[in-house]
């Protein structure tokens, strides 16, 4: 199915100038832009994505993380390859630094996923695994069709997007994760090939459209994990009303490039010498010492993931301390929580 995409201009000599992200790639007849999955056929941009669906499975809504949006819920994750990150320590980068054409897939409508996400008892939808603002037109159908089903929409982003199509897509989305990879400009342009301001207006705009919004930070030895850096970017959520957004610090293992020693790293500015050290996981006394600092800072939900620390994705209330939700892994104890703290009534931030 060939779908034009939508936000961009034609350019002369049959060029076109893609203005879905902050990139603006601007491609001759036959190219493709950074994400990889919008080309230039004759003048006109194609959303080759559309509907090419590459991974596709049931999630408990913990795993986007989303710890505060119904907890115990399970919903019907799907991606579309492509991203217009590139991200040296990607996870999933088979199919985020692929075309939709160089991966298997399966060919279906907005339609066929509502029918799926029913037919499998989820209440919800996931746009996840790869970045969906690059798939930007099947996610925006797919949550439209959503909605009209009373289906609940969840976008896990970077968040790497212009204001206007955002601004078009958000009344359909019911929660988000936003990945805030650093609170650093040089590191962003360094690990990831984008800028953070763009991200910081992606929040924002999040925060003003009423949208359940959770943040990940994935802490990376040597590279995001000065603690004066995280407890600036916790001072700046504060500062801007996120304080009730729950906040992830995702312990690092290593992955695609980042694995090895940092002479990957040796020609970017973060002042990494090659062979100076091999990239690690995460220790977990750094992310003890991050959430320390988050709480510090006014965040009042601040968790660990991707290790198994005691306590580390409970809820708390942030009033008296009381813990109103247990969780082990993906199995989640509510006991009866309807938001309020059971021992002194206060309404803990989520939709439950």
């Amino acid at each position: 199915m060939e779908r034009e995409a939508e936000y961009y201009e034609v350019a002369g000599g049959g060029n076109v100038v893609c203005r879905l992200c902050p990139h603006g790639c601007r491609l001759a007849d036959g190219e493709r832009g950074r994400c990889r999955g919008r080309v230039n056929r004759g003048g006109r941009l194609i959303a080759e994505g559309y509907g090419r669906v590459c991974a596709l499975q049931i999630d408990p809504v913990e795993k986007k993380p989303l710890l505060h949006f119904h907890p115990g819920g399970s919903c019907l994750s799907l991606a579309v390859a492509g991203c217009n990150l590139s991200c040296l320590n990607c996870q999933n980068w088979n199919i985020s630094q692929a075309s939709p054409a160089g991966v298997p897939y399966r060919q279906l409508s907005a339609g066929d996923v509502v029918r799926l996400a029913e037919a499998n008892g989820c209440g919800m939808v996931a746009y996840t695994y790869t970045e969906p603002l690059t798939w930007y037109e099947f996610t925006r159908d797919c949550a439209v069709a959503c909605r009209e089903r009373g289906l609940k929409n969840i976008l896990v982003t970077a968040g790497y997007v212009n204001p206007r199509p955002l601004a078009d897509l958000l009344p359909y989305i019911d929660a988000a994760n936003v990945d805030l990879k650093s609170f650093s400009d040089d590191i962003y342009r360094s690990v990831s090939g984008v800028r953070l301001a763009p991200v910081l207006n992606t929040l924002m705009s999040m925060l003003s459209a009423g949208v359940w919004l959770e943040i990940t930070n994935l802490v990376i030895p040597g590279i995001n994990d000065d603690i004066g850096m995280i407890s600036r970017m916790c001072r700046w959520l504060v500062d801007n009303g996120f304080a009730d957004c729950p906040l992830h610090f995702s312990r690092f293992f290593p992955q695609y490039k980042m694995q090895g020693s940092m002479s990957v790293l040796a020609s970017t500015p973060m002042g990494v010498k090659d062979g100076a050290a091999r990239f690690e996981p995460t220790p977990v006394s750094v992310l003890t010492e991050a959430r320390r600092a988050a709480c510090a800072a006014g965040m009042h939900y601040v968790y660990i993931g991707n290790v198994a620390l005691p306590g580390s994705s409970d809820t708390f209330c942030h009033h008296c301390g009381a813990r109103v939700i247990s969780r082990s892994g993906y199995a989640v104890d509510a006991c009866g929580f309807s938001g309020e703290c059971p021992e002194c009534g206060a309404r803990i931030a989520g939709v439950w």
